[in-house]
Parts: C-alpha cells; structure tokens; sequence
C-alpha cells in the first residue's frame, strides 16, 4: 500500500495506469482496491468508469479530491484522550469490509491499526454534523495534534498515505529526527492551503 508513496519520495519514474497502461501525469486520479485497501494509480477514463460502486460491484472505488479544513471541529483533549491513541496525528474512516469505523496512526513501519475500541467516537460524531458526509473508505478525518497542534481535516484517504508515506521514509531514530518534523509541518502547511472551509452547520 505505501509502496508508492516511498517511491515517490525517493526517485522519479515514469507512471502508468494500472488499469490500461496508459502514461499519466505526476497528478492523477486513484482507485482503491476496498477489499485489499490497495491504491490504484489510474487515467481520467479510468477512474470515471469506476467512479460509480456497480461498475465493479463495490471492489474499486474512486479516491474524491475533496479537502475540508475544520476549524470549528470539537473534540476536547479529554475525548481525545479517551481514544486511547498513543500518537498525536491519526486517520478515522468507515471501512465497509470491518463495518465500522477504524483508526490507524503512522509508525516508522508505516500505517499501524489502532486494536482499541473507539467508544469515544459515537460523542465525536455527534459533535461534528461533517463526519457524517464522509464518504465510506476513500475520505477520512485526519488529525495532527502532535507538538500542540490542533489540526482536523477531512481528506482523501491517500492524502492518509502520503503522510504515513512521507514519514515512513524520513524517521531516523527514536525520535524521528529533524526532517521528519520538518515534513510533517510542511505536509500540514500545504494541506490547510489547498483545503477549503466546509458549509457552515446549522
């Protein structure tokens, strides 16, 4: 799954789509494989074929580009708390094949699951009329409370493995180092520039 994203952030090669084998551009679109959670790289033609879940009975779906910065977005440092995670940046979506909402954090290893129950998440959800637009496996909220921050965001869910991607491959000891912060920050600079402010709740 991070395979790519490892790539990309150490050598430049050319991409095609792993549909037709046509070449695409450094920004294109992404299925996702929702059995496998693998990421697709595919052309425009693609990913409209299987924009919709009867095109492939549910297997592929396409990845929005939708970024949302939550300003307003409630969650205390108590009810994050209760979440149990042990990092300060994770990424909550609905997998249909767990059915139900799950919640991975990044590692030096790469995305790691969280095997905690998340009660706390029904109190979060309610708080937070957005969560219920999330479209089921391919967008997420993703958090960065790490170093004080107080980040939410609803994502596509590769922009989740990018990050965890992009830490993955710049984590040096047991600290992670310099660099990796350096990208986590810019990572989230870049991201709330190109997110947009969600319709105001009622």
């Amino acid at each position: 799954m991070l395979r790519r994203y490892v790539q990309s952030a150490t050598k430049d090669a050319e991409e095609r789509c792993e549909f037709c084998a046509e070449p695409i551009a450094p920004e294109h679109h992404h299925l996702l494989d929702v059995p496998t959670r693998q990421i697709l790289c595919v052309c425009r033609p693609c990913s409209i074929l299987f924009d919709k879940k009867a095109a492939s009975h549910g297997k592929y779906r396409r990845v929005p580009d939708r970024r949302l910065y939550l300003d307003g977005f409630r969650m205390s440092d108590s009810r994050w708390e209760e979440l149990r995670l042990p990092v300060g940046i994770a990424f909550f979506f609905f997998s249909t094949p767990a059915g139900k909402v799950v919640a991975y954090y990044p590692s030096p290893m790469g995305a790691v699951e969280s095997l905690l129950t998340l009660d706390a998440w029904k109190d979060i959800e309610a708080s937070n009329q957005v969560l219920a637009t999330i479209e089921p496996d391919v967008e997420a909220l993703l958090v960065n409370r790490a170093r004080g921050a107080r980040q939410h965001f609803l994502v596509p869910i590769d922009d989740c493995y990018r990050l965890v991607g992009l830490i993955r491959v710049t984590w040096k000891g047991l600290g992670g180092g310099q660099e990796v912060w350096h990208e986590i920050e810019r990572f989230f600079t870049r991201l709330r520039d190109r997110s947009q402010a969600p319709a105001t709740e009622d």
